[in-house]
């Protein structure tokens, strides 16, 4: 069975957000993408203190000098789509008030017909903590899974109640409730993470950067799931981060999703055999405009479905 395909949305420096956000989501649901994901980015610190990702040496894109919030590009792409899922690849879960987003979250779901996936992570960047998290970055497991518990509430039965570190929630009626149970992704690699996955989320959302290692992630999370009897399955969406070129690359060493078309496509067909049932295919980073982000994406499509993913 093909696998589904995501596509990320433009916010970047080079869309102008209140234009091209719906004119790609729509172009991205006629084409058949099944799903339409955001990111999260708060500032670009100059001189950076860290490297991308936390990798020393590892220059930040200059694209995320301007990142558009992802709630609002959410909310612009479900007032442009019918059908496809909106989802986050991830929230910073401690850049955020815990009752707030989940409220923002749970407005979204409505608004949109109940298409929200709730993807949480915990981010690396120190000086976006600085600027705006609400505890310690030394705590940033405990923000996650105060919010993981919030959502829970906030988006259950009333009255809501909850007594938490950061969150004390009066016996309260709290809506437009969500008109589904949200399904909350969040990303794994150690074992007190994965832990945390298989205990209390619907999904796993990696990134995907090689078969064999995305092939061993898979297997270690399933492995995990059973060893703690959960009985539900774990779905998966991994992330595709691409860096699309006219050309391909040529010689030894090419990473992951980079290159032509071609090569772009050759590496779903890899990482689809994993098992893997849904991959985010993030060209963005690399495109001038909305124009060529459609152009690029459509053809990624098409090729991949007549590869067979």
């Amino acid at each position: 069975m093909p696998v589904s395909l995501g596509l990320g949305l433009p916010q970047m420096k080079q869309y102008d957000i209140g234009r091209d956000v719906a004119s790609v989501a729509r172009a991205a649901e006629e084409t058949g993408y099944a799903s339409l994901w955001v990111f999260e980015r708060v500032l670009f610190p100059e001189p950076a203190t860290q490297g991308l990702y936390d990798v020393p040496g590892l220059p930040w894109p200059d694209q995320y000098r301007s990142v558009a919030d992802p709630l609002v590009t959410l909310a612009l792409a479900a007032a442009a789509t019918g059908r496809a899922r909106l989802g986050t690849s991830v929230l910073v879960a401690p850049l955020h008030v815990p009752f707030q987003l989940a409220r923002s979250l749970a407005s979204l779901d409505v608004a949109s017909g109940g298409r929200m996936i709730a993807g949480f992570g915990t981010g690396w960047s120190l000086d976006e903590y600085a600027a705006a998290s609400v505890a310690p970055f030394e705590r940033r497991g405990a923000v996650l899974d105060e919010l993981l518990d919030v959502c829970a509430a906030v988006w259950g039965p009333d009255p809501v109640s909850y007594e938490g570190e950061l969150t004390t929630i009066a016996p309260s009626v709290v809506g437009p409730k969500p008109l589904r149970p949200i399904p909350v992704h969040l990303p794994a690699s150690g074992a007190r993470t994965i832990r945390r996955l298989v205990d209390r989320a619907d999904g796993w959302i990696p990134v995907a950067a090689g078969a064999a290692q995305l092939a061993e992630q898979w297997r270690r999370v399933q492995d995990a799931a059973a060893e703690r009897g959960r009985e539900r399955p774990i779905d998966a969406c991994a992330r595709a981060n691409a860096r699309y070129s006219a050309k391909p690359f040529e010689g030894a060493g090419r990473p992951p999703f980079h290159g032509s078309v071609a090569q772009i496509v050759e590496d779903l067909v890899a990482h689809a055999e994993t098992g893997v049932p849904e991959f985010i295919v993030d060209l963005q980073g690399t495109m001038r405009d909305a124009a060529e982000l459609i152009d690029v994406a459509t053809e990624v499509y098409e090729a991949a479905r007549a590869a067979g993913v």
